[in-house]
């Protein structure tokens, strides 16, 4: 993957080699490389009006900035919550690794929030 960067010749390239004039504009299917990690997309989703008081009440603490954060935040932590899963999982077919012991050790050691 290549990033975006300034040629000596003041273009600038984009994934896959392609070259404009400015670093937001993009020619045919070429896209500059901070689209692809810098953009979000907006869904709509529905919740129940208990969840979404609850929501407000952590922006309005100041929190968080935005309704959009505490639910980014929640995701993020149910994706680290089923990869670890996923990897206890492994983990219980194959055996503790004597290598990673003193990391696990460590880790159980941790205050939750720093886990």
């Amino acid at each position: 993957m290549r990033m975006v960067s300034s040629s000596p010749t003041g273009r600038h390239l984009g994934l896959g080699g392609c070259q404009f004039d400015e670093p937001a504009l993009t020619e045919g299917a070429c896209l500059p490389y901070w689209y692809h990690i810098g953009m979000s997309k907006q869904i709509a989703v529905r919740l129940p009006d208990d969840l979404v008081e609850f929501v407000d009440e952590i922006v309005n603490s100041g929190t968080a900035r935005s309704r959009a954060t505490v639910v980014t935040r929640a995701l993020e932590r149910e994706r680290r919550r089923a990869l670890a899963e996923r990897d206890a999982r492994i983990l219980a077919r194959s055996g503790p690794d004597p290598e990673l012991a003193g990391l696990a050790q460590h880790a159980a050691s941790l205050p939750r929030d720093l886990a």
